[in-house]
């Protein structure tokens, strides 16, 4: 089995709400699309951006995440997912560093990114990856990474 991280397509819209709302939905037990108005138009959504996905050689879609501008020198990670049955693969950290390598290339000196206090999983991936915690509020944690 090939992984292969590439830019959003169009064509790639459903497969990748679909597996993003699938997650929200594990992790939350319940699903509000209008909390994520983000997901209606992906490539609308992150114009100013990038959108990328990870793929199987079949053509699989098995993860997303994006990075934007949070001002001229830093990025912003955000949509990290992964689909649930192809968790511990590498295919997460395959997404990360391709976002760090475009956020090389651009320009950023570090990035930023948050997630929810109880996402344990994603808090020790980012750690793992050199994210440091910048603070915490009631409802998630934020990090940051120099470049």
């Amino acid at each position: 089995m090939q992984i292969f991280v590439r830019d959003f397509k169009p064509c790639d819209q459903r497969d990748a709400e679909t597996l993003i709302n699938a997650n929200l939905c594990e992790h939350f037990g319940l699903l509000k699309p209008e909390l994520n108005p983000d997901l209606f138009d992906i490539a609308k959504s992150y114009l100013s951006g990038t959108f990328i996905v990870a793929v199987l050689d079949d053509d699989t879609l098995v993860g997303t995440g994006s990075l934007m501008p949070e001002n001229i020198t830093v990025g912003r990670i955000a949509r990290m997912h992964t689909s649930g049955k192809h968790r511990r693969l590498g295919i997460a950290s395959r997404v990360l560093h391709s976002l760090e390598e475009r956020a090389r290339s651009i320009g950023y000196v570090a990035l930023v990114l948050e997630t929810n206090n109880d996402w344990y999983d994603a808090i020790s991936f980012y750690q793992r990856h050199g994210y440091l915690e910048k603070y915490r509020n009631h409802i998630g944690i934020h990090f940051r990474k120099l470049l």
